[in-house]
């Protein structure tokens, strides 16, 4: 995108926990919204009344979404994103429309987020933990078939196995790293996605949805009015809310970095997304600052002695004591497809 996330200078909290206050720039531009054809709505004949504080006028039989909202949303909710994730929230994408599968697969796995795109399972929130059960089986075969296991069955056995795996991952590959429910799900068309939309109201989980003009906002937590249709509209709005979430994932990991809970594993990810420069010079501040902490516990012995100590009585050995070495540190807990209509 052309535009720079944020436009000023971080704060620092005491500990050097930098903080999520910054100057906030617009993730989108006016001219990019029209570009991509967020504005078109559909035809007037097929809107929903609900939708009529988000409509700017209509042209030709069809409505015009007032981009100014849109445009205040995607930043507003941009916001709110980057700092759930950066909590450690989690963000499920949905969109399993032609015009969305591909750009929601993408962007999904470029964040880091699981994602939905080819059909909503009923049942993966009102029932999540036998949704939970098959997605801890798919884990543990496939771990098993990366290890070699399934090697020394016969042939028919492991075609058995690797097309019981393909149909799993059809169905549920997209979720296989959720361990448990999103914190968040981002949705493509809420019409298409009624069965999703009306399982996270069940359960409470808040939505963030593209609205075109059928749309019920009433359906809707974070509502971003914009056409649901156009390839271009669905990267763009897709996109902008995975760079948040890139973002926020960005500075919860430097944050675990600099606060010591992180695994080997994890440290070995990091290096690889952060850089090893980078991961290095995290892990240089957060001993520099476990260092300080330390010299400030450390207490000379010799001067708690020396109040104890009268002029007539001196110890003999008293001058081959020394300080007191500083405590130790403990360490940290652990702790396009075909061409579409640009019209909705």
């Amino acid at each position: 995108m052309g535009c720079r996330h944020d436009s000023g200078h971080s704060q620092r909290e005491q500990g050097g926990r930098e903080t999520l206050e910054v100057l906030v720039a617009s993730v989108v531009t006016m001219k990019q919204l029209l570009e991509a054809g967020v504005h078109f709505g559909h035809r007037t004949r097929r809107w929903n009344p609900k939708m009529r504080q988000y409509i700017f006028t209509e042209r030709s039989g069809i409505h015009i979404i007032d981009l100014h909202q849109t445009m205040t949303r995607i930043n507003e909710y941009y916001e709110m994103v980057r700092r759930l994730v950066a909590e450690g929230g989690t963000v499920l994408f949905v969109g399993t429309k032609r015009q969305a599968q591909g750009t929601v697969e993408q962007e999904a796995t470029r964040c880091g987020m699981p994602y939905i795109h080819n059909r909503w399972l009923g049942g993966t929130l009102t029932n999540w933990a036998t949704i939970k059960q098959r997605i801890d089986y798919l884990n543990r075969q496939e771990r098993r078939k990366s290890n070699g296991e399934f090697q020394s069955l016969p042939k028919i056995e492991q075609l058995v196995i690797d097309r019981e795996l393909a149909k799993l991952n059809r169905r549920i590959g997209g979720i296989k790293t959720l361990t448990a429910m999103p914190n968040l799900i981002f949705v493509i068309d809420t019409q298409r996605e009624e069965l999703a939309v009306k399982e996270s109201n069940k359960i409470g989980i808040p939505l963030i949805a593209v609205a075109d003009t059928n749309s019920d906002p009433d359906e809707i937590t974070y509502v971003i009015p914009g056409n649901d249709d156009a390839i271009r509209a669905v990267k763009l709005i897709t996109r902008i809310i995975a760079d948040a979430v890139e973002e926020g994932r960005r500075f919860r990991e430097v944050e675990m970095v600099e606060t010591g809970q992180v695994s080997d594993d994890e440290l070995a990810e990091l290096e690889q997304y952060l850089g090893p420069s980078t991961l290095a010079k995290l892990q240089g501040m957060e001993e520099e600052g476990q260092e300080g902490e330390a010299s400030e516990l450390a207490v000379p012995a010799a001067s708690d002695s020396e109040e104890e100590t009268t002029g007539a009585v001196a110890q003999a050995d008293q001058s081959q004591t020394g300080e007191e070495a500083p405590p130790e540190q403990a360490e940290p807990e652990q702790t396009e497809t075909e061409p579409v209509s640009e019209e909705g």
